[in-house]
């Protein structure tokens, strides 16, 4: 993955609540070339909701709910084959989970390839069927999606003190395809889209392996399962590996079972926990701490 240049950003536009403690936040200005074709619905492939056809990102605001505001901010990036969105189990829980320890959380609705009225079943059938013409939509969609990630980064810096975040306390992290996008951030940021700390989960993507760890890189974060069912488990121990041999900070946890996109679905396997394992290593790293 390359450096992207970033769009420049629009000022901040608060729309209509989804509950007193959230707004959503358009991540670039309104374009007459990118109609507005965003679908949330249940899907019965992942029985889950998820989002989908998303051409204009936005950022979803988790205030602290504890009354105590670390000063740290996460971006997180649901997962979905950069067809579909995991809203809820990648998405809304995880900021949730981390807004109710202090932090500010933005959930980040990336832009995704165009898909018909389900999906998840188009997903599962390039998938199973014609994977060179689902390589092909990731090659082309993802540059879009990490130029996402990297634009959220930079916007939140940027609007720091209107959240009450300090700018160099900034993260992101990401569940499989949004795993991309946060490994796509962690190698190609600028000094204005640096993040704080990066956290792949059960990452997904292109081919990183050529790329060079950057000099101020920051800590790292994974999870994932060994019986991941695509077989995505490799590009954490990669990464792992990739980060350490660079001396930079890096925390892996491999878990035996939990397939992919356990997320915070509760199976009552090790992997429910994944999550308290991460909120340690933020408390570890200091972003827990005022």
């Amino acid at each position: 993955m390359k450096a992207l240049a970033l769009p420049v950003l629009a000022c901040l536009i608060v729309c209509a609540p989804l509950t007193p403690a959230q707004t959503v936040i358009p991540l670039y200005p309104a374009s007459p070339s990118a109609p507005d074709t965003e679908k949330q619905y249940f899907s019965e492939a992942w029985h889950t909701n998820v989002v989908t056809n998303v051409t204009r990102p936005t950022l979803t605001v988790f205030k602290p709910t504890n009354g105590q505001n670390s000063g740290s901010a996460v971006i997180v990036c649901p997962g979905g084959g950069y067809m579909a969105l995991s809203i809820d189990s990648e998405g809304n829980d995880v900021a949730t989970y981390l807004a109710a320890r202090g932090m500010t959380a933005f959930v980040l609705r990336y832009r995704l390839a165009p898909t018909d009225t389900e999906a998840t079943k188009e997903f599962g059938d390039l998938w199973a069927h014609d994977r060179a013409r689902l390589d092909a939509m990731i090659h082309q969609d993802l540059p879009l999606a990490v130029a996402d990630g990297l634009a959220a980064v930079t916007y939140v810096r940027r609007h720091a003190a209107e959240f009450g975040v300090s700018p160099d306390r900034v993260g992101i992290m990401g569940f499989s395809a949004g795993g991309g996008v946060t490994t796509g951030v962690a190698f190609g940021y600028k000094p204005e889209s640096r993040p704080a700390f990066v956290a792949p989960i059960y990452a997904g993507g292109e081919d990183f392996t050529k790329l060079t760890v950057p000099d101020d890189a920051p800590p790292m974060f994974l999870a994932a399962a060994t019986d991941d069912n695509l077989g995505l488990a490799p590009i954490s121990l990669a990464l792992y590996r990739k980060w350490t041999l660079a001396n930079k900070p890096a925390e892996l946890h491999m878990y035996a079972k939990g397939s992919h996109g356990f997320g915070m679905r509760k199976q009552n396997i090790p992997t429910d926990h994944w999550i308290d394992r991460f909120a340690e290593w933020l408390e570890l790293e200091g972003f827990l701490q005022k």
